[in-house]
This record gives C-alpha cells, sequence and structure tokens, in this order.
C-alpha cells in the first residue's frame, strides 16, 4: 500500500494534567508515537510547569498540543466571579449544559474564564494551542459555542477546532446514544467554526459507555470505519493513582486503553486499515 492511500488521522489524548499518572503515560505513548496529540486541562490542580515542559519535550515535532477547554465539576474556574458555580467548582456537565441550553449563561463571564484558560495555556507552553477541544464535550453547547469560537479568532487565530460529528459512513449503534447528541450539536458547531473561518476535523469517533466491563480493543477496530482521512479519534488513555480516584470517575478504563495502545497489535491494526497517524 502507498503512502497515497493511506489515511491520516489524529489520535488524541484527552485529560493531559488530570493527573501526574495521567500525564506520565500520555507522554510515553507520544514519545513511542503510539499517539500524535493530546489536549491538556490548564485548570487541573496538578497542572503545573513542570509536567508542561516534560510534555513540549516528549511531543517537539512528533505530536500536536491543545487546550482542553474545562467548564465541569469537580474542576474550579480560573477567573474570580464565574457563576454559576457549586461550592467553587464548575457546575457538574447535566446542570451545565442545560443551562447552555437553555441560553442562561453570562456571555461575559463564559469569555472571562475561557480567555484565562487559554492564557494559562499560553503561559505553560510559551506559545497558543495547536487546537482546542472540551473536556466533557462542553465546547458543543449553545453558548459556549460561540464564545470559544470569538476567543479562538482573536488570541489562537492558526489553532482547529474539534467538532465531534461521526462520518456518515461509520457505524452507528443505538448503544451509543452519547454519539447521536454530539453528532447534533457539532453539527451545528462545525457550521458557525466554518462561517468565522476556524478549522475543524471532518469527522470524530472514540465514543463508547465507558461501563467497567468496555472491551477497549474489540472497540478500537470500529472507531477506525468510515473514518475519512485528517479525522480524530478521542481516548482516555492513563495510570491510575490517587488524584485521578479523587478527581474523575473514569479510571481502570484509562489503564485499558494505555496498555491497548502499547501493545504491538495496535500498529498492525493500523497498517492493516491503511491508517496512520497525521
Amino acid at each position: 500500500m502507498t503512502d497515497s492511500k493511506l489515511r491520516h488521522i489524529w489520535l488524541v489524548a484527552d485529560d493531559y494534567g488530570m493527573s501526574p499518572a495521567v500525564s506520565a503515560a500520555i507522554r510515553d505513548l507520544i514519545a513511542r508515537a503510539r499517539i500524535n496529540a493530546t489536549s491538556v486541562m490548564a485548570v487541573a490542580p496538578s497542572f503545573s510547569q513542570a509536567e508542561a515542559a516534560a510534555l513540549a519535550a516528549a511531543a517537539a515535532s512528533r505530536a500536536a498540543i491543545g487546550l482542553h477547554l474545562t467548564l465541569t465539576a469537580p474542576f474550579r474556574p480560573l477567573s474570580g466571579g464565574f457563576a454559576p458555580t457549586r461550592e467553587g467548582a464548575f457546575l457538574p456537565l447535566a446542570a451545565m449544559a442545560g443551562r447552555a441550553l437553555a441560553h442562561l449563561l453570562k456571555p461575559e463571564d463564559l469569555e472571562l474564564e475561557i480567555s484565562r484558560q487559554f492564557a494559562a495555556f499560553q503561559a505553560a507552553f510559551g506559545r497558543a494551542p495547536d487546537f482546542v477541544d472540551g473536556h466533557q464535550h462542553i465546547h458543543v453547547f449553545p453558548q459556549i459555542r460561540r464564545t470559544l469560537l470569538r476567543v479562538i479568532k482573536e488570541v489562537a487565530p492558526g489553532a482547529w477546532l474539534r467538532q465531534c460529528r461521526r462520518s456518515a459512513a461509520a457505524r452507528k449503534s443505538l448503544a451509543d446514544p452519547k454519539g447521536f447528541v454530539l453528532d447534533a450539536l457539532s453539527a451545528r458547531l462545525a457550521r458557525l467554526a466554518a462561517r468565522v473561518g476556524v478549522r475543524t476535523n471532518p469527522a470524530f469517533a472514540g465514543t463508547y459507555s465507558f461501563a467497567p466491563g468496555a472491551d477497549f480493543a474489540k472497540l478500537f477496530p470500529d472507531f477506525l470505519d468510515g473514518l475519512p482521512d485528517g479525522g480524530l479519534i478521542m481516548c482516555h488513555p492513563g495510570k491510575v493513582d490517587a488524584e485521578l480516584r479523587r478527581l474523575d470517575p473514569l479510571t481502570d478504563l484509562r489503564e485499558r486503553e494505555y496498555e491497548y495502545f502499547l501493545d504491538d497489535d495496535f500498529p498492525r491494526l493500523l497498517a492493516a486499515r491503511g491508517v496512520a497517524l497525521v
């Protein structure tokens, strides 16, 4: 198979900075060329200048580094006076998404908080992010997506934005209702981004139930089905430590994803499917 026939994709590890063990696992996969992008939680309590420097060294020219916009609990705003909050933290996803859908968020609060997260990334890495996505896909919701696009145009005009709409050729199952919700919300996001000149990925994959018994090794090949050149697969590899257990319910599955990407069956699958990392 010649290079001209390869589909080049993005394999993006979310949540860099969430915990030291998650960050170390992501850096390891980048160094091994098993993933080619990661997005950084600038609001995470354990994210530091040292973590940023280690990632920049690992990524070099091998991987893109993005901003993982975070507006949901248990994380806390970087801006003072952001509302609504609960005990100083952002609201949980359902509550935050509900307010966005009802257009009850304050645009000025959103703009300040999103700008602060971009500024924190800039301070840590000395440059703007290569791309932007959202923790728990919060960036695809109304109000938030418009504000985010304005900030990208102002402070990171070269960045592209992750949209979460699946390819028309992708397998779609009723067992993944989240995928259908993201398809609908991302269609609007992609149109808005095109209107203001912000690039987006042509298609997206990687959602699944995150049920404890999920078999990532069996799920991953389906993510490649119908994914076009330039498409993006989201993943959450990591190792488990006390900080991760404190902050997020997704723990052991991260180790399962990490182990899958380390296995030599993974690059063999990509080669067999005619896929290469960008």
